[in-house]
């Protein structure tokens, strides 16, 4: 639809209803603020500056496309060797405005980042998507891969331009790399595949174009919750058809705030210290003979912990036991979840929601002992971290409901994840806050959809 129909329908009811679905009814004036300033911006004269070549091409109808973070509620670091995840979608996304374009570019800006301008034929017209090492770690790569996997698929990867905006926390563990992928995989396959791709092919795509062409090593976990939405459980073990199961987390009903707290630590240089992860892990199953932990059993590396110890380290031997643990605690969590979901009455839901929470406590400790993540061992100065979830563990304890907190996502640098009553979040926010900074501190919202183009 033109600019001025999207403007009118942002300000409709259905606009009202599709914001307060994606972000909760308190943030509907913020979302309708937000979505017209980027229309302004995909206009000739408007306000962002949008350049004026970027939209001769185009067809003049703007679509609208969305795509959430992500928070990991259990698996830490176990999709990689083909194991077990418990994630869900979140209320910060990645919006995008876009036109289609007859010159096979894409022109894609986001706020806050580069532009990426991106040809995906040569001077004669000739396909022109194969890996390139100068766009390796740019949104450039991830433009030419998702267009480069789709093409192997089936579909046309026409261009587009795009004026986008995250409010998916960079570096924060909550895969805004993850959430721009899977929104560029969508709108490729809606403007130019029929919009056909399920969830899960769209997440596999979004994770060939990150390893192969952005050159980052990543599980599936990511990509999938983003792209599929809501709360789910996520078994690996078949890697090329993961089994993907949707699970009712309601967190405000049961008198929880799920919270993240950003320690502003940088990611910088720790690609060798998340990559040694999946690495060590799997040199422990190449030790069985086989290429993912996924394929033995916690007891073979129990009953050869001395050969183990002597061949590959302690820490590789540890990190192992920590997949395995850490796959049975997701389907314990899973489980205490579906029950809760099942139970009559608030205290008998209150009373297993513990019992999950337990776990919740089990994988950080987990997370910080065996699979050792929380900081770099490269700068032990630096243990933000550790700090968070300290001080996270020192307020919850005095509270009248039990809390829980673990480290969030890939660790090392980023955000903690705690679980904090209703009634202490003010309290907690303010307990926190003075050793990280206003504003650290963020409240998440699960979000019932995935990558979706937004119909008006």
């Amino acid at each position: 639809m033109t600019d001025k129909e999207l403007l009118a329908k942002i300000d409709s009811s259905s606009g009202e209803k599709i914001f307060s679905g994606l972000y909760g009814a308190e943030e509907v004036n913020t979302a309708r603020q937000r979505y017209k300033a980027l229309i302004d911006g995909m206009r000739e004269n408007g306000q962002a500056g949008f350049p004026e070549t970027e939209l001769a091409e185009t067809d003049g109808n703007i679509r609208v496309f969305s795509a959430p973070g992500r928070t990991e509620l259990g698996g830490n670091h176990t999709d990689h060797n083909r194991g077990r995840v418990l994630a869900a979608s979140i209320q910060l996304d990645n919006v995008a405005m876009v036109r289609s374009r007859a010159d096979n570019t894409v022109f894609f800006r986001s706020t806050g980042y580069p532009d990426a301008k991106v040809s995906l034929v040569d001077s004669s017209g000739t396909p022109d998507l194969d890996p390139r090492t100068e766009e390796h770690g740019k949104t450039d790569a991830l433009v030419r891969g998702i267009a480069a996997e789709l093409k192997k698929r089936g579909c046309r990867a026409g261009g587009f331009s795009a004026n986008a905006d995250s409010t998916v926390l960079p570096g924060s563990g909550l895969s805004s790399s993850a959430a721009v992928e899977v929104l560029l995989a969508r709108i490729f396959d809606c403007l130019y595949g029929e919009g056909k791709r399920s969830p899960l092919e769209t997440a596999q795509i979004g994770q060939i174009a990150e390893n192969v062409f952005f050159s980052k090593p990543c599980g599936l976990m990511d990509q999938t919750a983003c792209a599929t939405g809501g709360a789910v459980a996520i078994d690996f073990a078949d890697a090329a058809n993961p089994k993907v199961k949707e699970i009712n987390f309601d967190l405000s009903g049961i008198g929880y705030a799920l919270c993240v707290v950003n320690t502003h630590g940088s990611h910088a240089d720790l690609t060798p210290d998340y990559a040694s992860i999946p690495a060590e892990m799997k040199s422990v199953a190449a030790f069985f003979g086989k290429s993912v932990l996924n394929e033995i059993n916690r007891e073979a590396i129990l009953t050869s912990a001395k050969e183990l110890r002597n061949t590959l380290g302690d820490r590789a031997f540890l990190r192992a036991l920590h997949f395995f643990n850490e796959n049975e605690r997701v389907d314990a969590m899973a489980a205490a979840l579906a029950k809760m979901d099942e139970a009559g009455g608030q205290d008998k839901k209150l009373q297993i929601f513990c019992q999950y929470l337990d776990l919740v406590n089990e994988s950080g400790d987990s997370s910080w002992e065996l699979l050792q993540n929380v900081y770099s061992p490269g700068n032990p100065e630096i243990q933000g971290i550790s700090v968070a979830l300290a001080l996270s563990k020192s307020f919850l304890k005095n509270q009248k409901l039990p809390g829980a907190a673990r480290v969030h996502g890939g660790g090392f640098a980023g955000t903690i994840q705690a679980y904090v009553p209703l009634d202490a979040v003010d309290a907690y926010r303010k307990f926190i806050e003075p050793a990280f900074g206003s504003g650290s501190v963020t409240i998440l919202r699960i979000r019932p959809i995935g990558a979706v183009e937004l119909i008006f």
